[in-house]
C-alpha cells in the first residue's frame, strides 16, 4: 500500500513538473527504493573525544571504565556506520539523503537525516557512510543499562555477547528541483560484536 502510495506521489511531482530529466530522477528514485542495504563496518569511533577507530588500547581502559561507570553526565559516541547499496536495477539509483532510526538490542538509540547524494549505475554498488552520534549516558538510565553496556562495549570490540540492529532508512530524492521522501522506511539489519 505504502508503495502505491509512493509511486502516486512521484506521478503527480512528474505531471506538475514535465520534463526529461524529471523521468530521469523519478526512475533513480524508484531504483534506490528497490536496492540492498548490507552492513559493510564501522569507523571513526570515539567516546568523549577519545579516537577509538584503531581499537581500544591499554591506556584506554582506565578512561573508559571510568566513563561507562555511570558517574558522567554525558558520553558522546560518534560513529560512521558504512552500509554496502547494490543496485539490481537496469538504471541508476538515485539519492539525495535520508532520516533515519537506529535500534540496537529493541533499545532505540538515535534517529536523525543525513544530506548524502549517491549516484549508483546499473547493477553496480557503492559504499553509504553514515555519520550517527547519540548520548550514551542519557541511555545508560534505568532498566536498560545492562543491555546498554553491553552494547557499548560491542562498539568497543571487548563485548562478549552480540548485538541486533536494526536501522531503519527513508531516502530522500531530488525531483525536478525538489526533495521528495518516501513514504516508507526500509529496513537493514545486521548483528555485531561479541566474542567469536
Amino acid at each position: 500500500m505504502k508503495s502505491n502510495v509512493f509511486v502516486f506521489s512521484l506521478a503527480i511531482v512528474l505531471l506538475l513538473i514535465p520534463s526529461c530529466n524529471v523521468v530521469k530522477e523519478l526512475g533513480g528514485a524508484y531504483n534506490i527504493t528497490q536496492c540492498k542495504y548490507d552492513y559493510n563496518s564501522i569507523s571513526q569511533l570515539s567516546v568523549s573525544g577519545m579516537d577509538l577507530s584503531k581499537g581500544v588500547s591499554l591506556a584506554h581502559i582506565p578512561q573508559l571504565t571510568a566513563i561507562l561507570s555511570g558517574q558522567t553526565s554525558s558520553i558522546p559516541l560518534n560513529l560512521t556506520l558504512n552500509l554496502n547499496v547494490s543496485n539490481p536495477n537496469q538504471s541508476a539509483a538515485l539519492l539525495h539523503g535520508m532520516q533515519y532510526i537506529l535500534n540496537i538490542d529493541d533499545i532505540q538509540f538515535t534517529t536523525g537525516s543525513i544530506d548524502q547524494a549517491l549516484n549508483i549505475p546499473a547493477g553496480g554498488a557503492q559504499l553509504l557512510p553514515m555519520a550517527i552520534g547519540f548520548d550514551l549516558a542519557s541511555l545508560l538510565k534505568g532498566e536498560s543499562k545492562n543491555a546498554v553496556l553491553n552494547i557499548a562495549k560491542n562498539f568497543l570490540g571487548v563485548g562478549n555477547q552480540s548485538s541486533n540492529v536494526t536501522l531503519q532508512i527513508k531516502p530522500t530524492f531530488m525531483i525536478g528541483g525538489f526533495p521528495v521522501t518516501s513514504p516508507a522506511y526500509i529496513p537493514v539489519s545486521f548483528t555485531f560484536g561479541g566474542m567469536k
